[in-house]
Order: C-alpha cells, then sequence, then structure tokens
C-alpha cells in the first residue's frame, strides 16, 4: 500500500499558476476563488486585502494604486517562487490599480495546497512577498491635506 505522500495528488500540480493580474476595475473574490478550484486540495486559503479608513493614525480620505509596467511579470514571479516552495494544486493572485474608496478590494490572493497548513502558509508568503517585492505603490491622501506615498519596493 503507498503512503499518502506517493499519490499525486500530494503533489504540487504541473501548472499551478491559474491567474496572475493587475486590474483597473472591480476584483471579485468569486472569480479569484474559482480559479484555485481543484479535487486534490484539501485546503484553500484566501487573503482579501481591503482599503481602510485610516493608517497611520490618521483618517484617510482618498487612495490610488500604480504600478510600474513589469508589475504583472513580478507577481508572477513571485508566485512561481511560491508554488516551488509548497505543494501548490492552484494559485491565483490580482491587484488593483486606480482610485479606491473605503472599503474596496486592493488585493486578492488564493492558494489551494493538499493540506490547509500548507495553504495558510504559502497564502502567507504569496501576499507577503507580493506587497514587498512587486512595484505597486499606493498613494493615500489625508482629512488633515497631508499625503503619502507608500511603495512595495
Amino acid at each position: 500500500m503507498a503512503t499518502t505522500n506517493d499519490h499525486p495528488g500530494e503533489q504540487a500540480a504541473q501548472d499551478p499558476i491559474k491567474l496572475i493580474g493587475i486590474r483597473d476595475s472591480a476584483l471579485s473574490l468569486d472569480e479569484v476563488f474559482r480559479a484555485v478550484g481543484d479535487d486534490a486540495a484539501g485546503g484553500t486559503a484566501l487573503f482579501v486585502g481591503t482599503v481602510r479608513n485610516h493608517d497611520g493614525g490618521a483618517d484617510v480620505e482618498e487612495l490610488g494604486y500604480s504600478c510600474h509596467p513589469s508589475a504583472e511579470a513580478e507577481m508572477r514571479r513571485v508566485a512561481e517562487k511560491v508554488a516551488a516552495e509548497f505543494p501548490v494544486r492552484a494559485l491565483a493572485a490580482v491587484h488593483r490599480v486606480g482610485d479606491l474608496r473605503v472599503g474596496d478590494l486592493a488585493v486578492v490572493v488564493a492558494v489551494s495546497c493538499p493540506h490547509r497548513g500548507e495553504a495558510f502558509e504559502a497564502c502567507r508568503k504569496l501576499i507577503d512577498d507580493l506587497k514587498h517585492e512587486v512595484p505597486i505603490w499606493k498613494h493615500q491622501k489625508f482629512s488633515d491635506g497631508t499625503e503619502e506615498w507608500v511603495g512595495a519596493c
């Protein structure tokens, strides 16, 4: 009898990156969740980043995201790195650019793996690395008239 690790479903998929995108329109949780559906996945982790009404003790009035032309390629590079480190069955990541309002979805990432622990770890690594390595910048305008740029790299 084979051990569970010998089953093909316990291994990473051949091409696990199902969706990578930079969008100037509203993001869809359903689209991302559907993209990572896999019959061999026992765990799917989804992270949703939303625009909040404050940052650093100040009230946020407006917010906009912009990116370098290489941002989508960099997202794919980060996704490939995560897929190589974990037994990823399917992975998806989309980020919004343009003007957003409080409550809007800014980023949605999801990872499915054979087990929940792997899915949680891979999803956390994916969002953390995207935030640190992909050239996407946030421009915040505060209610006191000040503003700030926050960059990924």
